[in-house]
């Protein structure tokens, strides 16, 4: 006779179902017993041991589904020592980056007066990242110690890490008519010494203005718009003449060191100064070189960079702190 199996008996009930007709004191088996009485005398021993086999696989059988289901039950809910009844730890919630946070918040300014946003490509072709832009051919950005070239097959044909976010300005006056009035937010590419101050990989939120009788007066009052909304009605600023190939007159813009109040600190290299930017009136051979009339059409163009407006709005010493991803840095903007 087989062992009988025990995997059917999948629960208590079944378990006590199978003691009360096997196994208890009325069962099938002790009335089996009872009844040896009826077998040849010649027989009885076999039949006697045949009982006996199997009474105990019964019993066997009993005791490892009885086992089985106490173990179970003792382990519901459980995996490996865990209570799988009990709630989860809860997960710590992310948050964005102060830099999607500033960047945002620079666009809103701009867009409040009418300035809407466009994109472009991060690897540009020379054409868009200099050429177009009035860069000469000689120009020091054209050099490997300014920028990141992918490929290099003449000038005409480099491939490059953009700049500066302004191809998207050549990009936009290229697929619209004026009036254009555009933001280029991005992130840009320069071959440069990492420092606290600088490094070789950062965002730039580029403004693009074109209309007929576009002034510098238009500019000045547009970025001392942007910088009173956003720094405060108390932040001064000024214009430093400069030089930049696609826009002429062009002017640096420099606003109240936001960290020391003036007092000096390495930010502003002790001069209660910082320049977040530059700016100008956009040079006629880039208008040209776009496809718009310079002789109808006047506009002006101004860059910012985000880390350093970041940098001034919330007090930030070392610009490399937005890349290193420190949680005890970050944490701090959650709530933003």
């Amino acid at each position: 006779m087989g062992e009988i199996a025990s995997n059917k008996l999948l629960n208590t009930d079944a378990l006590e179902l199978f003691r009360l007709r096997f196994l208890s004191r009325n069962g099938l088996v002790q009335n089996l017993f009872g009844r040896l009485k009826e077998v040849e005398p010649e027989a009885r021993k076999e039949m006697g041991q045949l009982l006996n086999g199997l009474k105990t696989s019964a019993e066997e059988a009993f005791a490892t589904a009885k086992t089985r289901l106490e173990s179970a039950k003792e382990n519901s809910g459980t995996l490996g020592g865990i209570d799988l009844t009990l709630p989860g730890l809860p997960g710590a919630l992310g948050s964005r980056h102060v830099l999607s946070l500033v960047q945002e918040q620079m666009l809103a300014v701009f867009r409040q007066i009418g300035f809407a946003v466009a994109d472009g490509p991060e690897i540009e072709d020379d054409w868009h990242n200099f050429t177009a832009l009035n860069f000469p051919p000689n120009h020091p950005a054209r050099d490997m110690q300014d920028t990141f070239f992918v490929s290099r097959s003449g000038t005409e044909g480099d491939v490059v890490l953009r700049t500066h976010t302004s191809p998207v300005q050549i990009r936009v006056m290229q697929e619209r008519q004026p009036p254009i009035r555009s933001l280029m937010p991005g992130r840009v590419y320069r071959n440069e010494a990492i420092s606290a101050r600088a490094h070789c990989l950062f965002h730039q939120i580029e403004g693009l203005y074109i209309d007929k009788g576009v002034s510098f007066v238009d500019l000045k009052e547009t970025l001392y718009y942007f910088v009173r909304t956003f720094f405060g009605p108390g932040t001064e600023m000024r214009f430093r003449p400069s030089f930049f190939p696609f826009t002429e007159p062009s002017a640096e813009i420099d606003i109240s060191c936001q960290i020391c109040h003036g007092s000096g600190c390495n930010i502003c290299k002790h001069t209660g100064w910082v320049e977040i930017g530059g700016s100008g009136m956009v040079h006629p051979n880039v208008l040209r070189n776009a496809g718009i009339d310079p002789d109808t059409y006047t506009g002006f163009a101004f860059g910012m960079g985000v880390e350093r407006t970041a940098m001034l709005k919330y007090q930030i010493r070392d610009l490399r702190l937005f890349t290193e991803n420190d949680v005890r840095f970050l944490r701090q903007f959650a709530a933003v």
